[in-house]
């Protein structure tokens, strides 16, 4: 009984997120997505709790890749970027961070956190992989 009433009152009372992928753990925040770069990139404030925040960091979205923006692929490179934004730019959502797979730290070879984007429980990545606007990419 009484764990029961402790796991209620801390999802109710404190407002804590279900869990969006059991792989997260801990490691999952709020982020106010601020911009998107392009297809796998886009900038977010993120929420660490206890009036902490990262502000105008780069994240690039795991396990997908996307057309660069240059002149061959400029029309793939707009879809995608359009579609992303249309889907989570000025949104608060919720972002897993993800180790590589050497188990180094959570950034790509260009600096930027590794991120699983959840919108309630569309899973964003694999939601651009669905609509054929990105491929898998072996972060």
């Amino acid at each position: 009984m009484i764990r029961i009433i402790l796991v209620a009152w801390g999802v109710t009372v404190l407002g804590a997120p279900a869990a969006a992928d059991p792989a997260c753990g801990l490691y999952q925040y709020k982020a106010d997505i601020v911009r998107v770069i392009d297809g796998d990139t886009v900038v977010a404030d993120i929420d660490l709790g206890f009036n902490v925040w990262r502000r105008d960091e780069r994240l690039r979205l795991f396990g997908i890749d996307t057309p660069e923006r240059k002149k061959a692929t400029m029309d793939g490179w707009r879809a995608a970027k359009d579609a992303l934004a249309g889907r989570i730019e000025g949104r608060e959502l919720i972002i897993c961070t993800v180790k590589d797979k050497r188990g180094a730290e959570e950034t790509g070879k260009f600096g930027r956190y590794l991120v699983k984007i959840y919108d309630g429980d569309v899973l964003v990545n694999d939601w651009m992989l669905e609509q054929g606007l990105a491929v898998p990419y072996g972060d």
